[in-house]
């Protein structure tokens, strides 16, 4: 066993070790941790065995041991001794960030501490003094490095020496990294920590240790990394601790020198300063009890951070105070319903919530957006006075006495501004224990002053009447002393000076900027007034520039807007409300609770109520016309679609590599240049000339590469590739630009036409064929081919000086003019034909394989020639081809035979010669040859002069796939935008890409690709007949028994869903283009004409070098990019070896960059007892396992608040860089695209107005918009947002935030401002668009650039996306709520808040008013019909024809039908894809019933967002990412759609049907229908879209198996543990959950909703014919008594069936059958006795019915006491019997439909119309039918 080892060690490890130049370190590490474990095995065994070791072997183990702690696992950089000769530590910027870091020279070591064998540094020494964990110290000196190193390489002069680090670069990372502590301690009034010493030499050191610090400290901060200024607060003290030990300084306590107050050893900091906060997060979360609580109950993230805006944050001290009220949180919340107090015990407070409070209540869209509210009030109630007067212009407020009463609308803006104060102090009330004595003040006096203005405002305008009536005389009376006239003027020019500020700072935004941002105590009283002082949302304003901008933008939409509410929809309405109130209508139909109202005041309500309505609601529409105008107009502007189709393309080509080399290659000179006016009409680009050789090849490597990616992606085929490529021009003799084939394709066959029937002069000829660019290129190149070609294969003297002399008479013949004279064109075809023979033999002999040709006639049945054979064919070729251009050709071509015969050919008749005998050329030995071993160009030159020769019409289609189609058209295109200059990629900013991953799939299994769902349908099978064009596979057999075709079909069927393995894939593209940019920028001409392939991908001996190209390329690409995928779960997966911990590993070794961060949750046991321990964990990849980089342990559970933020903030630390894209789980990405990343990366260093940008906008494409026409709808709807809305939302209006992925994120800004999204449970629930509220406020600056886009995956099946709708609706109900809405919404200034408010919340709030418009019309118009006023009004001729009520109605159907969608939908459309393509989709979407679907999504809207305002129950919503579309059971549908859309279209239907019945007899019914169509649309869409989206929604046998699910459902019973889907009591059960929580005022709010169902009762009973007419109040009385019965009757069915039905069977029977009778009896009676008539039975289930359902919502909504009672059971029972009646409502017509079969065939065509359009058989699909593969794949 020693000889064993010693051998090991000397012939392996140590061979190893000596040439580390060429060893992989991963090898030589393996190797030591080998020798390692053989060295303990040896050790254990000589114990054993009583042996002794050789001194030689025991040396050999100690320097095995001292080698393996040097070789510790790193991420990039290996910063141990034996890293020091990898490629990266020899750049000179990373030698420079290193050694800087390790000049620890002059630091005060503790003395405990003991050096290690690696060298210290000085986060070494931080950690020594702080005790910091060693992973977390390991992974932010990596960090740090790399920060500093990228930045050093970038300045500009380059730094003297390069390996010394530049100050610039420390102090512009510094600067960036403590702007917001200074910022902070500014704010605070405090002194800044970072005190720099006076000694230069010091200096940079100390900055280091400044910089290490804070890292430090964020790296281990866990969930306080979303507390940024609690950071700050942490660093604050700590920064001047470690001033104080640097400087020496003296406790002033203990009279030693300064240590810190949390040092010692490892752990230290998260054991005494990080755990201590996380409790008090966690404690308060654990008070939300996961999500339902109230959020005034718990404090978020945000109120906990917002404590350290205050300088009271100073009370908890340095060491914290354990016993402050901060870290102090009530186990329940004791609440004295005297005091309001909270948690009030030994004499502490708990804080309670910081500077907001939010409170569910619509009334947060006044409070927040006041300013826009008041605005629309006023000019409602001055349009409205305006119309009243006279003919209603508006010229006529010019009126005196017109004028004196619009001017009444500053009375309104008093009282508004009241209730805003009001609001203000009940919003803010339960934060009041956190509020400074001046926040409370300053509330208090906005309130006393509100009031003063509105006394003040009314006495002084009731002054100003001549005659005057009512209260305004009374008020009058009190001023009477006022003796001048213009009091009131006066008194509104006061109330306005505070605006008349606001507005004249609005002019000079730069003023109001410094204003805010100042802490004088001027502009501090100045702005406190108008707002209070926060640390957020001071100095947000932009340039003049951009207000004039967005400025224009809104007064233009406003004017529209104004002018369309007052011609269209009041001043008409104004006649028909003067008639109603004079008219005097007396007989009521029913019996009138207010006969003594004035003035019909209820009839002018219902018809007014709408119109209101529509008047707020329609600048959402006016919003939607002006941004598509403006956002069409923006993208013309930045050249979007000028590049949209093959042709556009092959028109432009010529321009390409002059815009591939502008944008994606570094220029010579580092300028930029200047912007001109004339590249916002045209981009022009230098075209390419034969000279710019080395320009050529770049464009080539980098399109050849774009093209081989489709390739790999299976986009396009190996013929199409060929076609697409671009050969590399290493050729020197080829002095000519050469274009790809498919520019030139069947150019040389139309040349050859042309030149073969020409009659004219070679001038002519050659002019026909410049025309057309490509055709001279196409000639030019064959013709410079053919004689490299025939040079190539020629070395015989004489015949190479025949062909010399022919080819040198051809040129000159063509440089004379005399071509056409001197040669036969006619017989060219032959020479053609002979050559194109040629070119094809020499390709078979290199078994190269020519696509749709047939094996040359030697070649058949396999039969392959010899050597002999080979040669003696092409000189027969030759010989032939010689007689052709000599006899056939050239006019005289027999004298160059003569000459190549000398003087025996002089000797011989030449006319015999010429006629009988040929010439021997080429026959002699040695006279012919071809390469035996040729290179690759030989080969491509001939595969290409094949093509050029051969290729016909065909290739104008290449590449035949839509997708690669797009990819090209959107590449090239973006090409000619404006995007900044490409740097070289060693000066580009660094970025990392981040990914967070929970459970989705990774990588399909063969398992799941074959298993079949209740259709029958696999997910291979339905790829199938999505990719037909692709499927080119063998047979099953073959595939299944193949292990390497089952790994490929995995990966292909993979990388077409949303999987992990399609993103990754994505992601890794822009290591692959930092390589390949690096070899541009690094190679030498020489290498680059020679070709990347050829340089970088060098034999594998010479490439373990780390001095050779491909190491030096990884190097460069190492330091610019990093991707980390957060997979928190990996370690629970490895645990229990699920197969998604395997297909990740496997992603790691696949993509050895790639790094995996987790928590690892391990149990530890400390003193006998077992605790779990959290760690945040990096692994990679190596030797095919995973490896531990870094091990960082948290405080505790990493998941406090919403799932994904926090995902991502456990894996935010192993991220590097400058930059860091978001990339969501269903991303793609492109090749293509990745070049372009370093321009976009510069866009951080340009101004976009008054700042640089700090999050990067990017467009997205919806990949999945193809399966379906759903998918298609959800697809188009998307995009359009992510391009035309984004776009506009950037520029001009400067309110784009961040929606989510793949937004590019400056990393260092807002990794000091709280990270990339918010993580408080449910008010962050749309977590991301909060990182672009943050920056925002922050001083942030979100741009949007479409020259670059990601791919992304939407859910393709109605109930996902209606589940991802919810999601969304969720989200933006509890933004309603948020600090951060309400504090933009007054941040900003006033159009700027407009621009915020109509495209965040208010979108969704404009919704839910189209809903509440047509409730609000129809129970106004129920109201009308059943109190018998409508059939009065309309006997007057004024009031029958509303037109502006018609209006009104149309606005609502407007947004209804989804046209606000479908605008800068086609704008979009016709931008990128032209105006008719636009127009054809928007037809076959509207055929397809886009309307249908964009109506259901109304509701779904409307339905989320109403109720999480009013009740909450917000939560994230896994929509699912699967293939197949597959058919949703009838009680799913139910249990999706039953409270959201069901139940409302019932409700509508019922409204519309009493309606229609009520007021038939007087109405015309075409009037009826015109005014009731959109609403009947509405009911019909909400009540049967589910299923018209369903597929095989009406295929009987499915139609048949659902009814039997939905009985089983609805009837089976519920309790613990049974889960909803298999039981309706169960899901009755959580459809209330949300009302648990709802507290009383969400109840009483349920309560008075539901009283509205109590009006039809009311109504109906006084039309029933046994009524008589009565309208006594007793008629309703008796009602409520049959109820009553009814009931009664019901409840004893059900306690008989409790009691009687198991013992009593006979008794109950008896019991029911009396009942019957009884029943049976008394309907007689009515009949016979009181007239009840069988109308009067269907309008009493009219009546009847509403009320049911209000008194089973009331009992819902007191849940409590009916469960105290005893009734709950009843109340259950009525619900079931009410979901049974709308269930057969609502099944019957699709069973009835279902029973025709053309209605599913006709549904099918329906839904996959675009499927069917590319050739796929969804029928097929849908029935199920499986068939082999490879038959399949044929037909």
């Amino acid at each position: 066993m020693q000889n064993f080892y010693r051998l090991y060690y000397e012939n392996y490890v140590k061979a190893l070790d000596n040439v580390a130049d060429q060893a992989d370190r991963a090898q030589l590490a393996k190797a030591y941790q080998t020798a390692a474990v053989l060295f303990e095995v040896l050790k254990a065994v000589t114990q054993t065995e009583s042996a002794e070791v050789s001194p030689e072997i025991m040396e050999a183990g100690k320097d095995v041991e001292k080698k393996t702690e040097l070789y510790v696992p790193y991420n990039i950089l290996p910063l141990d001794p034996a890293g020091a000769n990898q490629a990266i530590m020899q750049l000179p910027e990373i030698k420079a960030a290193v050694a800087a870091i390790r000049n620890i020279r002059g630091l005060p070591w503790p003395e405990h501490h003991q050096k290690t064998g690696a060298e210290q540094d000085l986060l070494d020494w931080l950690q020594a003094m702080f005790g910091f964990q060693k992973g977390n110290v390991a992974n932010q000196r990596e960090h740090l490095i790399l920060l500093f190193a990228n930045v050093h390489i970038r300045q500009i002069p380059k730094p003297e020496p390069m390996s010394k680090l530049d100050d610039r670069a420390l102090n512009l990372v510094m600067k960036k990294l403590f702007k917001n502590y200074k910022q902070w301690c500014k704010y605070l009034g405090r002194k800044s920590s970072l005190w720099l010493p006076t000694i230069q030499q010091e200096v940079q050191q100390r900055k280091i240790l400044y910089m290490g610090l804070y890292l430090l400290i964020w790296g281990e901060a866990a969930n306080l990394r979303f507390m940024p200024e609690c950071l700050c607060y942490i660093y604050h003290h700590m920064a001047y601790e470690l001033y104080g030990m640097l400087a020496g300084n003296v406790s002033s306590v203990t009279g030693e020198n300064i240590k810190p107050a949390y040092g010692g050893d490892e752990e230290s900091f998260l054991r005494k300063v990080v755990t201590p906060i996380y409790n008090i997060i966690k404690e308060e979360v654990l008070r939300n009890r996961s999500g339902p609580a109230k959020h005034s109950q718990w404090r978020n993230y945000d109120d906990l951070n917002e404590f350290f805006w205050s300088a009271d944050c100073f009370r908890l001290g340095w060491p914290m105070r354990a016993d402050a009220d901060f870290f102090y949180v009530p186990k329940e919340i004791e609440r004295n319903r005297f005091t309001m107090k909270y948690g009030q015990r030994q004499g502490k407070i708990w804080l309670s919530k910081t500077n907001f409070v939010e409170i569910r209540s619509f009334w947060h869209l006044f409070r927040s957006f006041d300013r826009m509210w008041t605005f629309f009030i006023l000019a409602l109630q001055a349009m409205i006075i305006i119309a009243w007067h006279g003919s209603g212009s508006p010229t006529e407020i010019f009126y005196g006495s017109v004028f004196k009463e619009v001017l009444s609308i500053f009375i309104t803006a008093a009282i508004l501004k009241f209730l805003q104060a009001i609001l203000d102090i009940i919003f803010s009330w339960k934060a009041r224990h956190s509020m400074k004595f001046k926040q409370i003040l300053r509330y208090i006096l906005k309130v006393v002053v509100a009031a003063v203005w509105v006394i003040v405002l009314p006495a002084c305008y009731a002054h100003t009447w001549e005659h005057p009536t009512g209260l305004i005389k009374s008020f009058q009376s009190w001023v009477s002393g006022w003796n001048f006239p213009s009091l009131y003027i006066l008194a509104v020019v006061v109330y306005l000076l505070p605006n008349a500020l606001a507005a004249i700072l609005f002019l000079f935004p730069m003023l109001r900027r410094y204003i805010e941002n100042s802490n004088w105590h001027i502009f501090t009283i100045l702005t406190w007034w108008q707002q209070p002082r926060l640390y957020v949302g001071r100095g947000m304003h932009e340039s003049l520039f951009s207000l004039v901008k967005y400025t224009t933008f809104w007064i233009l939409l406003l004017i529209s807007k104004l002018a369309f509410s007052y011609y269209i929809e009041i001043r008409p309405l104004v006649k028909p409300t003067k008639v109603i109130m004079r008219m005097s209508i007396g007989n009521y139909a029913w019996h009138e609770l207010f006969p003594q109202a004035k003035k019909n005041i209820g009839v002018v309500i219902s018809i007014w109520a709408p119109i209101i309505l529509v008047y707020f609601m329609d600048t959402q529409i006016w919003y939607a016309i002006f941004s598509t105008i403006f956002g069409g107009i923006y993208g013309a502007f930045r050249h979007l679609g000028e590049i949209r189709t093959l042709a556009m393309l092959r028109s432009r080509f010529q321009s390409l590599p002059g815009a591939f080399n502008a944008r994606l290659v570094p220029p010579m000179d580092e300028k930029v240049p200047k912007k001109s006016w004339k590249n916002l009409f045209a981009q022009r680009f230098e075209k390419f000339t034969p000279g710019r050789r080395e320009d050529a090849a770049k464009f080539s490597q980098l399109w050849n590469q774009v093209i081989s990616c489709f390739r790999q992606e299976d986009l396009i085929n190996n013929r199409e590739m060929e076609l697409l490529l671009v050969p590399n021009s290493a050729d020197p003799n080829l002095k000519m630009v050469q274009w790809p084939p498919f520019l030139l394709a069947s150019k040389i066959p139309i040349a050859l036409d042309i030149a073969k029937d020409f009659r004219g002069k070679d001038a002519d000829l050659l002019k026909r064929i410049k025309a057309d660019e490509y055709m001279r290129c196409a000639v030019v190149e064959c013709f410079e081919s053919f004689k490299h070609v025939l040079k190539s294969i020629i070395v015989g003297i004489n015949e190479k000086s025949v062909m010399n002399d022919i080819i040198k008479d051809v040129d000159d013949n063509i440089e004379k003019g005399t071509l056409l004279v001197n040669f036969k064109m006619s017989e060219l075809p032959l020479l053609y034909n002979k050559f194109v023979e040629l070119v094809k033999y020499l390709l078979k002999i290199y078994n190269v394989e020519i696509p749709g040709d047939k094996a040359l006639p030697e070649m058949q049945n396999g039969h392959v020639p010899g050597n002999q054979d080979h040669l003696n064919k092409v000189i027969l070729l030759l010989q032939d081809m010689l007689e052709v251009v000599t006899q056939d050709i050239m006019i005289d071509g027999y004298r160059f035979l003569d000459s190549s015969h000398g003087s025996q050919a002089m000797q011989e008749d030449v006319t015999t010669l010429g006629q009988n005998q040929k010439p021997q050329l080429f026959a002699s030995a040695g006279a012919v040859t071809y390469p035996a071993e040729p290179c690759d160009p030989w080969i491509e030159q001939i595969k290409r002069l094949h093509l050029l020769l051969t290729v016909m019409e065909s290739a104008m289609d290449v590449p035949a796939n839509l997708e690669a189609r797009r990819r090209i058209a959107f590449f090239t295109n973006s090409l000619f935008m404006d995007m900044p200059n490409a740097p070289k990629v060693r000066n580009m900013l660094s970025f990392s890409v981040l990914t967070p991953y929970y459970k989705e799939e990774v990588l399909y299994s063969l398992h799941e690709l074959q298993l079949e769902n209740e259709d029958g349908v696999s997910i291979v099978f339905y790829l199938q007949k999505i990719y037909p064009e692709r499927v080119q596979c063998d047979s099953e057999e073959q595939v299944l028994n193949d292990p390497d075709k089952i790994e490929d079909l995995r990966h292909w069927a993979s990388n077409r869903g949303q999987t992990l393995t399609r993103t990754v894939r994505g992601m890794m593209y822009y290591r692959k283009a930092l390589e390949l940019q690096s070899f541009l920028d690094m190679a030498k001409p020489d290498d680059i004409l020679k070709g990347y392939k050829a340089v970088a991908f060098e034999p594998k001996e010479q490439d373990k070098s780390q001095r050779s190209m491909g190491a030096q390329l990884e190097a460069v690409a190492d330091m610019k990019f990093t991707y980390v995928v957060s997979c928190q779960n990996y370690g629970a997966q490895k645990r229990s070896n699920e197969r998604n911990y395997s297909d990740i590993l496997k992603l790691m070794k696949t993509y050895p960059s790639l790094r995996v961060a987790y928590i690892d949750e391990v149990e530890e046991r400390e003193k006998d007892k077992t605790n779990k321990v959290y760690y945040s964990v990096l692994v990679k990849a190596v030797n095919d396992l995973d490896q531990i980089i870094y091990r960082i342990k948290l405080p505790g559970p990493a998941n406090l608040g919403e799932g994904k933020p926090e995902n991502q903030n456990h894996a935010i630390i192993f991220t590097r860089g400058e930059a860091l894209q978001t990339i969501d789980m269903n991303q793609d990405n492109y090749l293509e695209e990745a070049f372009k990343m370093r321009n976009l990366l510069e866009e951080f260093l340009k101004k976009h107005g008054v700042r640089n940008p700090t999050i990067l906008g990017l467009r997205e494409h919806i990949f999945t918009g193809s399966v379906s026409s759903l998918a298609w709808f959800m697809s188009n709807q998307e995009t359009s947002f992510v391009t035309i809305g984004q776009r506009l939302l950037a520029n001009p209006l400067k309110v784009r935030f961040h929606y989510g992925h793949p937004d590019v994120f400056d990393r260092l800004f807002h990794l000091t401002r709280g990270g990339i999204s918010k993580s408080s449970k449910g008010i962050n629930l749309s977590e991301d668009i909060f990182a672009g509220f943050n920056s925002t406020l922050r001083k942030g600056n979100v741009t949007h650039h479409e020259y670059m886009q990601v791919g992304k995956g939407r859910d393709v099946g109605l109930n996902q996306i209606s589940q991802f709708e919810a999601k969304v609706a969720n989200g933006n109900g509890e933004q309603t709520l948020s600090r951060d809405i309400y504090r933009l919404g007054h941040r900003f200034d006033f159009f700027r808040m407009l621009s915020c408010y109509f495209t965040t919340v208010g979108f969704y709030f404009s919704s839910l008013v189209t809903v509440l418009t047509v409730y609000i019309f129809l129970y106004g118009r129920l109201y009308l019909v059943l109190s018998g006023l409508e059939k009065a009004m309309l006997h007057e001729a004024a009031v029958q024809h509303n037109s502006s009520l018609e209006a009104a109605l149309a606005s609502q159907a407007f947004v209804q039908l989804g046209l606000l969608m479908a605008l800068p939908m086609v704008m979009e459309i016709g931008l990128e894809r032209g105006f008719r393509t636009a127009l054809s989709d928007f037809v076959i979407m509207q055929l397809q019933l886009a309307s249908v679907f964009f109506t259901f999504s109304l509701g779904t809207k409307t339905h989320y967002y109403g109720r999480t305002l009013l009740h909450g129950g917000a939560k994230y919503r896994a929509t699912g990412r699967g293939f197949v579309v597959f058919h949703a059971k009838f009680a799913d549908n139910y249990r999706f759609y039953s409270r959201s859309h069901f139940v409302k279209g019932l409700e509508l239907m019922l409204l519309l049907i009493v309606y229609n019945v009520y007021g038939q007899s007087y109405r015309n019914t075409l009037a009826y229908l015109l005014i009731t169509f959109s609403m009947w649309f509405m009911v019909g869409t909400w009540l049967f879209a589910p299923f018209l989206f369903n597929p095989s929604g009406f295929e009987w046998q499915k139609i048949v198996d659902d009814w039997t699910d939905w009985n089983k459902w609805i009837n089976s019973h519920g309790g613990i543990g049974v889960p909803q889907e298999k039981s309706w009591e169960s899901w009755w059960d959580d459809e209330q959950e949300h009302l648990k929580y709802s507290g009383l005022r969400g109840r009483i709010w349920e309560i008075l909703l539901s009283l509205r169902f109590f009006l039809y009762q009311y109504g109906i009973v006084y039309h029933l014919n046994i009524a008589h007419g009565n309208k006594s109040v007793l008629v309703y009385g008796l009602s409520w008594f049959v109820i009553a019965i009814v009931l009664g009757l019901l409840k004893t069915v059900a306690m008989g069936r409790e009691r009687f039905s198991a013992d009593y069977q006979l008794m109950f029977r008896l019991l029911k059958g009396l009942l019957f009778i009884g029943f049976v009896s008394v309907l007689i009676i009515l009949i016979v006795v009181c007239g009840l008539t069988v109308a009067d039975l269907f309008a009493c289930f009219l009546a009847f019915m509403p009320t049911g359902w209000a008194l089973l919502q009331i009992a819902q909504a007191c849940r409590p006491l009916f469960q105290r009672t005893g009734f709950l059971e009843s109340v259950r029972s009525l619900a079931r019997g009410y979901e049974y009646v709308m269930g057969l409502l609502l099944f019957t017509p699709v069973a009835i439909l279902a029973w025709f079969p053309f209605v599913s065939e006709f549904q099918t065509r329906l839904l996959f119309n675009q499927a069917f359009s590319r050739g796929l058989q969804i029928s097929r699909i849908l029935a199920g039918r499986k068939k082999d593969w490879s038959s399949t794949s044929t037909e």
